[in-house]
């Protein structure tokens, strides 16, 4: 038995007492954490216009703001990811996981607490300025760790249908922060929402921390680090290590994300306010309340979810490479038509059937995409800067895909049309296609090395 095989054995043989805890900290963590982050995405397109930019004459001048907001997270993630990938890849995966989730929460937290705009003026913004950044901080060390907790317990040929554990927890995270604004607007009416009804969210992020961090504290370190610690691979410097001989897979992995976050973004949170509003307040005109056009998201987010699973499945079996390849070149073809369906001029207003349309084909390619990515990315990088490079790879992705997504699209939309939206998302979908066909396959890659 060779080297490699024996070592194989070694990390199969270890996962065996401890993946369910594995699985469960890598999904569940995951799924708060992304909850914390929607919960804002909703607050920022539908209240804090009111809540903290209230002064604004413009509504359209008040949604931009409030969406910039919403960018300073993503413009913190790299640095999350650098201080959490350092850590991830010298202490271990577990301790970081914890701290990750700790600093999110209380950050998420403190966000309902504050005084609004009319109670403590500018300092009220500011505060919620720190909180976002915060926010980023902690998500950016989220991501690359729970990634890594499922797919280095997975057996060698289903490491991608692992990897879609923590892919998972993003329509779950999404799945309760819109079920729950979804229930708060179904008993309370605009003005209780805005008074007090948009702290609920945040308020409750407590809650489901405690459980998110009960859950990882009984958590093993993973099998392939430990590997890595007794046979003194771990490097004291993992980020000089990854800019110096991994800078490619790092502008590879950023590209192969991006187009996810600009489609997530675009699904979620521009289109909520597009659906929502109308165009003296920036949106489409499309007449949908708030509540129903939750209603659509989280229907469409089932959609989601299933696409993450049935494309790991195919990754493990025909490549991570093919899997991506082919979604790519569906958005491609899916960017400038989807501008159709939400066009009150080509389908009138309140058409539930062209929204529900759009946002199932919308998650169902997000799904295709961006499942395989948790296998994906920890595959392009070695063990010993594995935390670091898909960390900081997946997070500068958050800022060239996402962070400026709904205000983007919000300026494009109104000064250009809805059309100008859809030309956004192809620009960036043929990005991840030339990213992707630079890669190599990664599916029967040592992933002990």
């Amino acid at each position: 038995m060779s080297a490699v095989e024996a070592a194989a054995g070694k990390a199969q043989a270890m996962v065996r007492d401890s993946v369910k805890t594995v699985i469960a900290a890598s999904m569940v963590g995951t799924a708060i954490e992304f909850y914390d982050f929607y919960a804002y995405g909703t607050a920022a397109a539908n209240y804090f216009p009111k809540v903290f930019f209230g002064d604004t004459t413009n509504p359209t001048v008040a949604l931009l703001a409030s969406l910039l907001t919403f960018a300073i997270a993503f413009i913190a993630r790299p640095l999350g990811s650098l201080v959490f990938g350092h850590f991830g890849d010298r202490m271990g995966r577990k301790t970081t996981l914890v701290v990750s989730l700790l600093t999110m929460g209380i950050a998420t937290f403190l966000i309902g607490c504050l005084p609004t705009y009319s109670q403590w003026g500018i300092v009220a913004v500011a505060a919620l300025c720190l909180c976002r950044f915060v926010q980023g901080i902690g998500l950016g060390g989220e991501w690359s760790g729970a990634a890594l907790v499922a797919t280095e317990n997975a057996p060698e040929d289903k490491r991608a249908l692992y990897g879609s554990f923590p892919e998972l927890g993003a329509p779950i995270g999404f799945f309760l922060s819109n079920g729950t604004y979804f229930l708060l607007e179904t008993f309370n009416d605009d003005d209780a929402m805005l008074a007090w009804g948009w702290r609920v969210p945040f308020l409750l992020s407590a809650v489901l921390v405690i459980v998110g961090l009960v859950v990882r504290v009984q958590m093993e370190e993973t099998p392939i680090f430990r590997m890595a610690q007794e046979q003194k691979k771990v490097v004291k410097s993992p980020l000089t290590e990854v800019f110096k001989k991994s800078w490619k897979e790092v502008m590879q992995a950023t590209f192969l994300v991006a187009v996810t976050y600009t489609l997530f973004y675009t699904l979620a949170t521009w289109s909520l306010a597009w659906g929502t509003k109308s165009v003296e307040d920036g949106g489409g005109n499309l007449g949908f309340t708030n509540r129903e056009y939750l209603l659509m998201l989280m229907i469409a987010v089932c959609v989601f979810a299933a696409f993450i699973i049935i494309s790991c499945v195919n990754a493990d079996r025909f490549g991570r490479r093919r899997v991506i390849t082919i979604s790519s070149v569906l958005l491609v073809v899916f960017a400038p038509l989807f501008p159709y369906l939400l066009d009150s001029g080509v389908v009138g207003q309140r058409n539930f059937a062209a929204t529900l349309l759009f946002l199932c084909i919308g998650f169902a390619l997000m799904g295709t995409a961006f499942g395989p990515i948790g296998a994906f990315l920890p595959e392009l990088f070695d063990a010993n800067v594995r935390y670091s490079g898909s960390g900081i790879g997946y997070n500068l992705a958050a800022i060239v895909g996402a962070a400026f997504v709904p205000t983007i699209a919000t300026w494009l939309s109104h000064h250009w049309g809805v059309h100008s939206v859809g030309l956004y998302l192809g620009v960036m979908a043929v990005c991840c296609l030339i990213s992707v066909i630079t890669c190599k396959e990664t599916k029967d890659v040592d992933f002990t090395k």
